[in-house]
């Protein structure tokens, strides 16, 4: 049996390692860039959070998002951890369930699925771009750089359009339409938000864990607890990552509402004992200890305060001025940030043209898709590899035992 990988990407990998588990198999996995595993090496800014402990269906989005269940079902977080396990790869779980190598980098998870794909029956075809794929009587026939490649399988797992700058593209959109299959409409997701507060600047760099609520002309549309991140141009961070699927998708006023201390109900009280206890400082001193310096001193002229103001005269009135900002310190946001920003794509292939439990197409006999190029997308924090991961074994391990 001869299988095709179109993508050397984590599901293509994952595909390539189940497929090849069968020797009588021929598996050949073709790769557009020079080398496998190059997205795979960014996530996690560079220690792939590979998968996540609390595994839920409520962190995955698309038409259908039941679709991933039973791949995620068989091919869970346990299988995922005892997968990587034989492959030699050490893993640790932190408190909020997100999955790291122990190394702490990505290239240690590149390297092991690349060892894996040392076997007889795997070949590895690098910079090799895919530019037109046939159905033929005995299977498929791919043309490339250097001729035609023929298979009786066929698994595309090219990856979405975002992160161009790593690789993101259409080309598997483009082959699976050319097979008869169908696509959403394509948009970023786990992206930076773009914001028209005019002191993003002074406050780039700086990182606040907050409670944020996602308005859209004063209605909350999400809400989440994390980091944010402030840009030149907004926020980013996991926490804005997680509420970016649903900004700005709509027409409307959207903003960002961040309550900048979650853990203290009653700001207030703690304000007035740092007036009680340090009367010489300015109010530009007042939220030190409490939140990054810039981002306290920006609290304070949000709430009408000059900086140079001795504590000692602030009214009471000032004070409750500066707690409300702190709980509920907002951003405009005008749109997200590009493709080329963003770390998963939403959209994509639709699902209802293939099998759920062994991503077979129902339109086209020996094809199998998986992984980002489907219109299935995660949450941040481990999700969407773990979608890959599933994904691609099943799609692998389908490739190799389904009969003609």
């Amino acid at each position: 049996m001869e299988i095709a990988i179109i993508g050397g990407g984590a599901s293509g990998l994952a595909a390539a390692i189940a497929a090849a588990e069968d020797p009588r198999c021929q598996v050949t996995l073709v790769e557009s860039h020079g080398r496998v595993g190059r997205k795979l090496l960014a996530t996690g800014n560079g220690r792939c959070n590979l998968a996540n402990a609390n595994l839920s269906m409520g962190a995955y989005h698309g038409a259908d998002p039941a679709f991933a269940r039973p791949c995620l079902t068989r091919y869970g977080v346990e299988s995922t951890l005892d997968f990587f396990c034989g492959l030699g790869l050490v893993t640790v779980q932190e408190p909020s369930g997100r999955i790291y190598p122990w190394s702490d980098q990505a290239a240690s998870v590149v390297d092991v699925l690349r060892f894996a794909l040392n076997r007889p029956n795997v070949r590895l075809l690098t910079a090799w771009p895919v530019g037109r794929v046939k159905r033929t009587a005995q299977g498929f026939s791919l043309s490339g750089p250097a001729g035609e490649l023929t298979c009786r399988r066929l698994i595309v797992a090219c990856g979405g359009l975002a992160g161009t700058a790593l690789g993101g593209s259409m080309s598997g959109y483009q082959l699976l339409r050319s097979l008869g299959h169908r696509c959403s409409r394509l948009r970023p997701a786990l992206v930076p938000l773009k914001s028209d507060y005019p002191r993003c600047p002074s406050l780039k760099g700086v990182r606040a864990n907050c409670r944020l609520a996602l308005r859209r002309d004063g209605q909350v549309v999400a809400e989440t607890l994390g980091e944010v991140q402030f840009t030149q141009y907004g926020l980013s961070g996991p926490a804005v990552f997680s509420l970016s699927r649903q900004a700005c998708g709509e027409p409307g006023h959207w903003d960002c509402r961040m309550d900048l201390l979650p853990e203290i109900e009653a700001p207030l009280a703690w304000l007035t004992r740092r007036q009680g206890e340090y009367p010489g400082l300015t109010a530009g001193d007042l939220l030190t200890g409490m939140v990054h310096n810039r981002l306290g001193r920006v609290v304070v002229q949000e709430a009408g305060l000059a900086l140079t103001a001795p504590l000692s005269g602030l009214t009471r009135r000032e004070l409750n001025a500066v707690a409300g900002v702190v709980k509920g310190f907002t951003l405009g946001l005008t749109q997200p940030m590009g493709m080329d920003c963003a770390q998963v794509t939403a959209g994509g292939i639709l699902t209802r043209d293939f099998y759920p439990e062994t991503m077979g197409s129902r339109l086209c006999p020996g094809l199998y898709a998986c992984g980002e190029v489907l219109d299935i997308d995660g949450d941040c924090g481990g999700y969407n590899l773990q979608w890959a991961w599933s994904s691609g074994r099943a799609a692998g391990t389908a490739a190799r035992k389904e009969r003609p």
